[in-house]
């Protein structure tokens, strides 16, 4: 095959307010092709066996979009057309000579595969192809060669390295597990594509040509590689919606109600830094700033273009902006999900025509975006009130909530970095946006109030590396959480969830702000010792028991009294912020009649100046910071140091609860999960791609036991020995086999699970008892068929379960067996992967959790051997994506070990939202 090279270098809208021209009424359903198929294909030219989950949107190194689809028959003039594009110098890289034409032969060649054995695919930008990769197996072996090329144009966009993933990615399903390549010496750029992969390379020279070949094989190093590159691609993506050069605004307007003037007078109103053009098709000028009909007729470049016209006019604005070049939409037009199912089909077009058009979507029904650096000044919203300029980066999803927000934030004094209000959120999320906050210098505390979650394991992956940076607050609405159907998932675990994730949840947006100005101005408080100086005993004294019922102790209590001065104030705040046994402080001023508070305020702010431990007020003359209490930079806005106030000492101390907690988190050393040398991963991908295969079509399914016992097995996880038996004489043959003693089960739940045990008849020592329990059980249970299983070594029964949340993806949960347990919900859960760490803490949760470590004399259980239970199962959940849940209940955790007894085990496809395996795609 020829040579691979390419060239390139890896590296809501408010009330009262209407799109320009109306909302349309009664949209009639719109019939769309496959998701991800190409525009101008037809259902029928889709030849058997086409893989469409195979397709998918993806982001260049620069943050712009790119569709990736199996490559169709009928592409020939298409790849004609992208050959002929070619400069001669990228033709001869990938051909090693001349090669100006495509023969007819070659284009059925490459059009033609069986997308198994023979699997090719091509990058889109529009209607036109822009890349292309292919892979052909080698004969009688699991080797493929595979080569891919891209044109001149969008070399440079990481182009190469996603054809890479998703060829591996096909390949790997088809039973392929080495690449190999031969690539020209000269062709520094493909080299580094396949050396920058992540792959383990190993390489030959013959002349000219270089051999790399490397097995495809998930590793870490491939994952850290993947996970890196879509952070990059992502945080420039939102680069580009909050610092666009220019901004377009389509369906601008002079008519005072209109979407289109309020966002147009906000943006010149501002002072955005660079051009901005209304397009109106009716008008010459809007608001004195010269119009223009359409995006094509502005003279110069267009970043952004905010889309204010109705849901029907969206195709055209479409095709006029990839003309001009457009990079991103911020679609604050309603008309799309929010009014139905038709809606539904329309926005579901509109973000793959984006997408397949090199742009993405902010929206629709957005309230807008801002961005409140100097050389930025941003604001593309519906929001007639704005924060200043901050450390606090918000995203959110319902228009007129954000409009409520942002008026909160510049009450409280909270000031902004960057303002994110996605509507619909069809295409950017707050998975978008954590990526860009955490590259973000300006950005110091993230706030996410989530209404909803679409990528629920990516999510938990990016929030958890970037609260490792900096704090993420979330308000997430706890009725939803509820109804997860996590069995004993309660909202206090759900508490815990977050919080094991360093995730600071909230539970209004009250709390929000609360904890965002704490965050924004003070340290983290080192500890729980808070000391409070104030002139009030009676507020005082409210903010010493809220402290202690929420875990804090009170160090210090300084009561000034109603006549104190400024000075009092300065010199106990002083006094109490150098104690070694204090973390915190709370002062609270209560003005006496005809006293200037500017006093106070000043005396305690000079009092705090400097310090490394956070100081917060309940100060009775102003709510968030105060003037007197805010430290400014030299452009005036407010700075670390400034002094939060709130108007109840509880709020205070909440607020001081929460970052300690944060704290407390970032103080644990980050773990990885255990990994163990005699897991089978390739057995265990062979029987559940059977088991998948056999079982097409289904919502989930239920494994055999022998199909659990053989998945397990895998992960080196045994069940004990056991058989299945019909009859007293089986009953009988069965013990023999085994070995006494043993015990003789009722297989249902209803009676593995009964605290009484009447569902099971255990150590039996000879065939006489085997015979007598067998008879006696099956009368009792009405089971036709029982286990006959090994007697394992006593010990205390736990239960671990695996399912799916639509937030955190897959989780663990841990707890004593039983139905006691159940009805009371005293388990403990965890995110997956579990570290070893995690899974010892896990242990410690269940309020039954002591009886591990010895009940009334007992020995204490191996709570090591539990703990590497649950990292096996945590590599299983997180190799089989198919994973829908799993229960081992129960387990016997004994002295000196911990044997499985019973476990079941359902599989599935995995939910498009929640995945996060495989190669890079926009989901």
């Amino acid at each position: 095959m020829a040579n691979p090279g390419d060239g390139t270098t890896d590296v809501g809208t408010p009330e009262g307010a209407t799109p320009e021209g109306g909302t349309p009424e009664g949209d009639a359903p719109v019939v769309t092709p496959p998701e991800h198929a190409s525009t101008d294909t037809t259902v029928d030219e889709y030849p058997e066996g086409y893989p469409h989950e195979w397709a998918a949107d993806v982001l260049g190194s620069d943050g712009r979009a790119v569709r990736i689809r199996p490559v169709l028959p009928n592409d020939s003039e298409k790849i004609a057309r992208f050959h002929s594009s070619l400069s001669e110098r990228t033709r001869y890289l990938r051909y090693f000579g001349s090669h100006d034409v495509l023969s007819a032969k070659e284009l059925q060649r490459m059009t033609h595969v069986d997308y198994r054995d023979r699997m090719a695919f091509v990058a889109e930008l529009g209607a036109e192809i822009i890349g292309m990769a292919i892979y052909e197996r080698l004969p009688d072996s699991t080797f493929a060669e595979v080569a891919f090329t891209i044109s001149d144009q969008h070399q440079g966009r990481g182009l190469g390295s996603i054809f890479l993933e998703h060829l591996a990615g096909s390949a790997a399903e088809c039973g392929i597990d080495h690449f190999e390549a031969e690539v020209l010496s000269e062709n520094r750029s493909m080299i580094q594509v396949f050396r920058r992969a992540g792959y383990e390379i190993s390489r030959s020279f013959d002349g000219s040509t270089l051999h790399l070949e490397f097995a495809i094989d998930p590793t870490e190093a491939l994952t850290n590689v993947r996970n890196a590159r879509e952070t990059a691609a992502e945080a420039r993506s939102v680069a580009r919606v909050l610092t666009p050069a220019s901004v377009a605004v389509i369906g601008a307007s002079d008519q005072i109600g209109k979407i289109g003037h309020t966002v147009l007078r906000n943006l010149i109103g501002n002072g955005f830094s660079g051009p901005v053009y209304p397009v109106n098709s009716d008008a010459t000028s809007v608001q004195s700033v010269r119009a223009y009909a359409s995006v094509r007729d502005i003279p110069d470049p267009v970043d952004l273009a905010v889309v204010a016209v109705p849901a029907a006019s969206m195709s055209e604005v479409l095709n006029d902006c990839l003309s001009k070049g457009v990079s991103t939409l911020v679609v604050i037009s309603a008309g799309f999900s929010d009014v139905g199912s038709a809606g539904v089909v329309s926005e579901r077009r509109l973000v793959s025509e984006a997408r397949a058009h090199g742009m993405r979507v902010v929206g629709p029904n957005a309230l807008g975006v801002i961005n409140t650096s100097a050389d930025v000044q941003l604001n593309a919203t519906l929001a007639e009130v704005v924060p200043g300029p901050g450390r606090a980066g918000f995203f959110c999803q319902s228009g007129a909530l954000g409009i409520t927000i942002l008026a909160a934030a510049a009450r409280r004094g909270l000031g902004l970095s960057t303002f994110v209000s996605a509507g619909n959120r069809a295409d950017v999320s707050g998975n978008d946006l954590l990526q860009y906050w955490d590259t973000d210098t300006g950005t110091e505390v993230v706030l996410l109030y989530l209404e909803s979650f679409g990528n629920a394991r990516k999510f938990s992956r990016i929030a958890r590396r970037v609260a490792r940076n900096k704090p993420v607050v979330v308000v997430r609405r706890a009725v939803d959480d509820l109804e997860s159907g996590v069995r004993g998932l309660t909202a206090s675990a759900i508490r815990g969830l977050f919080r094991d994730s360093g995730l600071i949840q909230v539970d209004s947006i009250t709390d929000m702000f609360d904890t965002a100005t704490l965050l924004a101005y003070q340290p983290l408080p080192a500890g729980g010792r808070l000391a409070i100086v104030g002139n009030s005993t009676a507020v005082g004294r409210l903010g010493g028991d809220s402290a202690r019922l929420q875990g804090f102790t009170v160090a210090d209590s300084v009561d000034l009294g109603a006549g104190a001065l400024p000075e009092d104030f300065r010199t106990a705040i002083a006094d109490v912020v150098a104690r070694d046994e204090v973390d915190s402080v709370l002062t609270v001023f209560v003005p006496p009649v005809a006293t200037e508070p500017d006093a106070y305020a000043e005396a305690i702010r000079a009092a705090a100046s400097g310090s490394s431990k956070p100081v917060v007020s309940t100060f009775l003359a102003g709510e968030g910071l105060p003037e007197g209490l805010t430290v400014t930079d030299d452009s005036g806005v407010a700075a670390r140091g400034s002094i939060p106030s709130y108007p109840y000492p509880e709020r205070a101390v909440s607020a001081l609860v929460r970052a300690r907690r944060y704290a407390e988190w970032l103080d644990q050393p980050a773990e990885e999960p255990a990994e163990y040398d005699d897991i089978d991963r390739a057995r265990a991908r062979d029987l559940v791609d059977s088991l998948c295969h056999s079982n097409a079509g289904r919502t989930s399914f239920e494994l055999t036991q022998g199909q659990v016992r053989s998945l397990l097995e895998c992960y080196g996880v045994g069940i004990v020995d056991y058989f299945v038996v019909a009859g007293v004489e089986q009953a009988a043959m069965a013990a023999e086999e085994l070995g006494y003693p043993v015990a003789v089960k009722a297989m249902g739940e209803k009676w593995r699970t009964r605290s009484d045990q009447s569902g099971v008849r255990l150590d039996l020592t000879d065939a006489a008892a085997v015979r007598h329990a067998f008879e006696d059980l099956q009368a009792t249970t009405g089971s036709p068929s029982l286990h006959v299983q090994k007697m394992a070594t006593k010990g205390v029964a736990v239960t671990i379960r695996v399912a799916d949340h639509p937030i955190f993806g897959s989780l663990i949960s841990f707890g004593v067996s039983g139905m006691l347990s159940d009805l009371l919900a005293d388990r403990a859960f965890s995110t997956l992967p579990v570290s070893p760490s995690e899974a010892r803490s896990l242990l410690d949760r269940p309020r039954a959790a002591p009886i591990l470590d010895g009940y009334a004399g007992d020995t204490p259980a191996d709570r090591e051997a539990l703990v590497e239970l649950m990292g096996r199962v945590s590599c299983l959940v997180e190799d089989v994506p198919e994973l829908r849940r799993l229960s081992i209940d129960p387990a016997l955790a004994a002295p000196d070990g911990v044997a499985v007894l019973y476990a079941q085990v359902h599989l599935g496809p995995p939910p498009r939202s929640s995945g996060d395996e495989g190669p890079r795609r926009l989901r």
